[in-house]
């Protein structure tokens, strides 16, 4: 989908210059989206000062004059969701790897639209006289938490050259790179999980004993897609207060850092979840929390209250309760999550109760257990504070899945 490299605006000591260079790119979509690379030219603009004398810092400014390939008509992107970043090869009088990157700003891009990428900076310090080539090289453009990785598939002609003079007093002959060679993100992957048939917690059979806490486990998940299935691991615990002879339970997702990608309004996510009962007991327990109560913003955290629902026993004797299937609604698209490997996180010593869950399913006063049908959102996860890992925002905006933005590709454009 996406193509192109940058121009040069110079902030140095003689009058800036540019150039612009075309070159046949490459660029790699998200692992896991199952779309082949895009082929294109990119036509880049450099900007930099004509002239400069050793010590000095100049800023350099890298231009995309044509991207590789449009926007695919499968998705519109939101205002201010694409950011490009890469590396400027300086080479000559000294080598360097100029780190670039422009800001996330971006008209909306509609399906089938022209890819709009902001122009990127870096700085370079001088250190020796000469003649001091700039060369664009490798970039990523990130979308929403997700790189596209694209690199020159031919040499590229230097875009610009600075003529360096000697500074006064001493300079260093050693070159000073000012960024890493390559785009500093990377895609999101799928965390790696070693399951545990043993996990568990306190048990009920302490006197008195009201509250008990789970352990926190990692568990696998497959989740279905729009664009197909997709693994992820979220970290989950899920803890229970006895109720005379029931069970509150809360059912918590730990640990993600995943931001809004994009505005999304009031009351549109709803999550839910089937506790899976083990052991003496059989069903499952249906939780779920909230619609998101107020608009959640770009940038920040995606939280979700706590899932919550009333388990009642069906059977007497050591029940074990584990994560099942997860359901996540927004905005008219459905997702379900199903866990590769049950994984307990609590164990609890009941005592039967009429019309218990023991063979079919237990709700707290809202829809039953069992299993959702499949949909458009994305997989699991959730943060601090319930932070929601991973939503799916198709129809419109994009596809969220393990925390990642996959951003889709044209499956091949002609150079």
């Amino acid at each position: 989908m996406l193509g192109g490299a940058g121009a040069l605006l110079g902030v140095a000591a003689g009058p800036a210059q540019a150039a612009e260079v075309a070159y046949a790119t490459k660029c790699i979509p998200p692992a896991g989206v199952g779309l082949e690379p895009v082929e294109g030219t990119a036509k880049v603009e450099i900007t930099a000062p004509a002239t400069a004398k050793v010590g000095d810092e100049v800023q350099v400014v890298w231009k995309f004059v044509q991207a590789a390939s449009k926007n695919p008509d499968l998705i519109d992107l939101p205002k201010d969701s694409v950011q490009p970043s890469g590396t400027l090869k300086a080479a000559g009088a000294q080598t360097a790897a100029i780190a670039m990157q422009g800001p996330r700003e971006n008209p909306a891009i509609p399906k089938g639209g022209a890819m709009v990428l902001s122009d990127m900076k870096g700085t370079l310090k001088l250190t020796a006289p000469g003649a001091v080539t700039l060369t664009p090289d490798a970039y990523a453009v990130n979308v929403m938490s997700t790189d596209t990785k694209c690199a020159p598939t031919e040499a590229v002609q230097p875009a610009a050259t600075i003529n360096v003079t000697a500074g006064e007093g001493t300079s260093s002959t050693t070159p000073t790179p000012t960024g890493s060679t390559t785009p500093t993100s990377t895609p999101t992957t799928t965390p790696t999980t070693t399951p545990s048939d043993t996990a568990s917690a306190s048990d009920g059979t302490g006197s008195g004993q009201t509250d008990f806490t789970g352990k926190e486990v990692k568990v696998p998940y497959k989740c279905v897609t729009p664009i197909g299935d997709k693994d992820a691991t979220s970290p989950v615990q899920i803890n229970a207060k006895k109720s005379g002879g029931s069970y509150d339970l809360t059912v918590q997702f730990k640990k993600s850092v995943m931001d809004s990608p994009a505005d999304i309004p009031k009351d549109s996510v709803k999550p839910s979840m089937e506790v899976v009962l083990g052991g003496a007991d059989t069903g499952t327990v249906h939780v779920e929390g909230p619609l998101n109560s107020a608009p959640i913003k770009t940038g920040d955290p995606m939280t979700i209250p706590d899932l919550t629902g009333t388990y009642k026993p069906g059977a007497s004797g050591e029940s074990t309760l584990s994560p099942g299937v997860l359901t996540i609604k927004a905005l008219g698209t459905t997702t379900t999550c199903t866990p590769t490997t049950a994984l307990v996180s609590l164990t609890l010593d009941t005592t039967e109760q009429a019309s218990g869950a023991s063979g079919g399913s237990s709700s707290g006063g809202s829809s039953s257990g069992g299993s959702s049908t499949g949909g458009g959102l994305a997989e699991t996860g959730a943060g601090d504070h319930g932070a929601l890992k991973a939503l799916g925002l198709v129809a419109g905006t994009a596809v969220l899945l393990g925390g990642a933005v996959f951003t889709f590709l044209p499956r091949r454009q002609s150079r």
